[in-house]
């Protein structure tokens, strides 16, 4: 990584990015630093909504991206972008947070380790083949996917220095004998887009652009696969778990959403449910549980979020709705507590919270700093006696990496909901008028980029 300055902390490399990166044209935008000196930004609650802004800024020519220069004062959430570092070594595409540590995966063949919440960085973890695509953290165990298409397990501890071991190799070496055969069946045959981990079973599983979904017990000592299954007819772009019964969740590039479960005493996994919403690409999801209830959340390339709601009784999941404020498709989400962090290809990150006992959510900021397509987040939690904090960190394909710390004021009065679940019924939804953040928008140099390249965020 090549550090603009001597200090290796990100705080000192907010004013060479400011200096690099020419803010867009007729823009009136503060730098980071000046946000780190003044009082945390405050946003208000927004709708979603489908409509666009009539007006606005022309795109800046060094830049396809616009940013928005618009921001109203609010109670209900304070934020603001404390760190940022514009990278050289290419685009992150995954971030993991574990033991007060920050893993960064990106092109290049080093694991970056950060320190919260300071972002000194502590060390890397040089691996023999790049382009980590997914990492995944537990206790300090630390798995990352890489462009020869296998999983690698590091062990990790934490002292006065960052100190790593590789522990093995998935699938691992066999026997001249037996290669072809085991080797062959195991290894993924395309990237490696996504893990999950099943703590009380002690099993990782993970997700392929080859369309299959592979379960590893990586606690043995042999680290096998002991199953393997095609799960979606296009690309699997993400696999959660759920920690207290254990079904999995996939989504695809064929639009739809699966709810797997393994068989009772046996190391097959059966489908159970199919969700399919939406006609486009899925490309993110996210479980959310509080206390006995648990929302699913998937992110689409149309720019909508659905949402599903487990039946207490059945134990299956029905549509309650979706979330729209995202002009261009979502590709990654995080929720955490009552909070849904959603990034995009519009640049921005949103800041959802449900409401206590609904389906109703609301909009309570739009995070806007990067300048290309927000493609992974990570969120850890800060408590205080009154307010909730996170820091959530972000990368975008604008290769900068940025650090926000968000504090969500209690709701000490009724804030404006939107009840979702009525898109079933058509009934009249009112909202409360307000002006909108002007959201960035995409050059028409950059949509035609896009077109040709269609696998550009993959």
């Amino acid at each position: 990584m090549e550090f603009y300055g001597n200090r290796k902390s990100l705080f000192g490399l907010m004013d060479e990015e400011r200096n690099s990166i020419q803010s867009p044209a007729r823009l009136s935008t503060r730098s980071h630093q000046e946000m780190c000196e003044q009082d945390l930004v405050l946003s208000p609650p927004r709708p979603s909504s489908t409509s666009m802004v009539s007006l606005l800024p022309p795109p800046s020519p060094e830049s396809p991206w616009t940013l928005s220069p618009l921001q109203t004062p609010s109670p209900s959430i304070l934020y603001s972008c404390i760190a940022s570092l514009h990278r050289h070594e290419g685009n992150i595409y995954s971030i993991a947070v574990a033991k007060g540590m920050v893993f960064t995966g990106s092109s290049s063949t080093r694991i970056r380790v950060w320190r919260q919440p300071d972002c000194v960085e502590r060390g890397f973890i040089k691996a023999r083949h790049g382009e980590v695509r997914a990492i995944l953290a537990h206790g300090n165990m630390l798995f990352t996917t890489h462009k020869d298409c296998k999983i690698r397990i590091w062990n990790f501890t934490i002292s006065d220095n960052f100190r790593t071991k590789k522990v093995t190799t998935l699938p691992r070496r066999s026997s001249f004998l037996s290669f072809s055969k085991s080797n062959t069946q195991q290894q993924h045959r395309d990237c490696v887009s996504c893990m999950a981990f099943y703590h009380a079973q002690g099993l990782l599983y993970t997700g392929s652009f080859d369309k299959t979904v592979k379960a590893w017990r990586v606690l043995d000592k042999r680290c096998t696969c002991v199953d393997s299954f095609v799960a979606h007819e296009s690309n699997v772009n993400a696999i959660v778990v759920n920690q207290d019964d254990g079904f999995v969740f996939t989504c695809s590039s064929d639009g739809s959403v699966k709810i797997w479960r393994r068989v009772y005493r046996e190391n097959s996994h059966t489908l159970t449910m199919t969700l399919k919403f939406q006609q486009s690409s899925v490309n993110a999801l996210a479980l959310s549980s509080f206390f006995d209830n648990y929302f699913l959340y998937s992110g689409s390339s149309d720019g909508s979020i659905n949402f599903w709601e487990k039946d207490k009784m059945s134990g299956g999941f029905n549509h309650g709705g979706f979330l729209q404020g995202h002009r261009f498709a979502v590709l990654c989400l995080v929720a955490i507590e009552k909070l849904i962090f959603s990034g995009s290809e519009d640049t921005t990150i949103r800041v959802w919270r449900r409401a206590e006992g609904g389906c109703y959510h609301e909009c309570l900021a739009v995070l806007d700093g990067h300048r290309g397509p927000v493609r992974c987040l990570a969120a850890s939690l800060e408590m205080e006696k009154v307010v909730m904090g996170f820091l959530v960190y972000s990368s975008s394909l604008d290769q900068t990496f940025k650090v926000w710390r968000v504090k969500v004021m209690p709701d000490q009065e009724k804030t404006m909901y939107l009840d979702y679940s009525d898109y079933h019924s058509n009934s009249k939804r009112t909202t409360t008028k307000m002006d909108y953040e002007m959201s960035p928008v995409l050059s028409p140099s950059w949509v035609e980029k896009k077109m040709k390249a269609s696998n550009y965020f993959q």
